[in-house]
Formats: C-alpha cells, sequence, structure tokens
C-alpha cells in the first residue's frame, strides 16, 4: 500500500489477529471508534473484521491497513483512507473520503499516529482527492492534537456522519 520511514502499511492478515483482538479488544482504542463505540469481546470476532477491512481494501485507493513497525514487524495500529457514509447511507459514501487511525497503546506518543495519516493523506491526493476528513470523537484530545500536527483545518462539531456528533477536520492538497 505505502510506505514511511518507520512504517508499512499492508493488507490486514489473518495471521494478525492475535495483535488486532489485543488492540480492539481495549477499551481505552474502542472507546473512540464510531457512533456506540465497543470493545471486541472474543477473539472469534476478529476473522471476520479482517475479512471486512480487507473487501474495503479492495478499490487500491482505499483500505483499513495494518501499520508494520519496519525495526520489530509488530503491528502498531491500524490507518485507513474510506468513503464517509452518512448516517441513512449503506456505508458507500458520497463521495466524502476520511483519513483515520487506531494504534495500540505501546505505539501511543511515538508519532505513528501522524506519520501514518501523514502517508495516507498524501496517497489520498496523489489518488486524486481535493478533500480528505478527519472525524474525531469529542474529548479525544489525543487524535485532535494529531489533526493539528497534519494542518488540518477544524470544521467544529458535525452529526453528519457515523450517526454521532464529531468534532471535523479538513484536509487540501494545499495544506
Amino acid at each position: 500500500m505505502f510506505t514511511t520511514d518507520r512504517l508499512i502499511a499492508r493488507l490486514w492478515e489473518h495471521t494478525d489477529a492475535e495483535r488486532a483482538y489485543d488492540l480492539y479488544a481495549r477499551w481505552e482504542v474502542a472507546r473512540w471508534l464510531g457512533a456506540a463505540p465497543r470493545a471486541l469481546e472474543s477473539p472469534a470476532e476478529v476473522p471476520a473484521m479482517i475479512d471486512r477491512w480487507r473487501a474495503r481494501s479492495a478499490d487500491p485507493r482505499y483500505g483499513v491497513w495494518a501499520l508494520e513497525r519496519r525495526d520489530t514487524g509488530v503491528v502498531a495500529g491500524s490507518v485507513m483512507l474510506l468513503p464517509l457514509p452518512l448516517p441513512d447511507e449503506d456505508g458507500s459514501g458520497n463521495g466524502e473520503v476520511e483519513v483515520g487511525w487506531h494504534l495500540h497503546p505501546d505505539s501511543w506518543g511515538r508519532g505513528y499516529a501522524t506519520e501514518a495519516a501523514r502517508a495516507a493523506l498524501a496517497k489520498g491526493f496523489a489518488d486524486g482527492l481535493t478533500e480528505i476528513h478527519a472525524v474525531v470523537r469529542p474529548g479525544n484530545e489525543r487524535s485532535a492534537a494529531v489533526c493539528r500536527r497534519l494542518g488540518m483545518t477544524p470544521r467544529g462539531r458535525t452529526s453528519r456522519w457515523y450517526g454521532g456528533e464529531f468534532d471535523a477536520f479538513l484536509a487540501t492538497p494545499d495544506r
């Protein structure tokens, strides 16, 4: 998919299941995700989740990718570039695209989210996108700080996506 100095963004594999479960079963991660946050309850949920991510990555412009550290081979988390669904849509989107990241707590505070998101934004713009949004749950100061480090423009609070209230940020190729 793409690389950075320290990370490889690649498809999630079923061999990553243990790490995916360790990441998404943690409430300190899951609490910030989606309109109705829920931590995974069982490792049995992971194969279907990985299959969904791989299906969403079929179009090479978009995806949910594992972030593998180049130095250790450990998956630090996920980075995504996906069409944004409106609350009443089937998930196909309306032309708006989101960049996002979910990192394991053992990878927090190392700049991986900013590094991966910057590369995902560059990929999206190289693929012809003219705007990319970030959607952050209110109170998620770590992700809001990543948006600021990326130079994204704060757009205020919105309920436009995911059926909940979120803080919106916008990136354009010139920022």
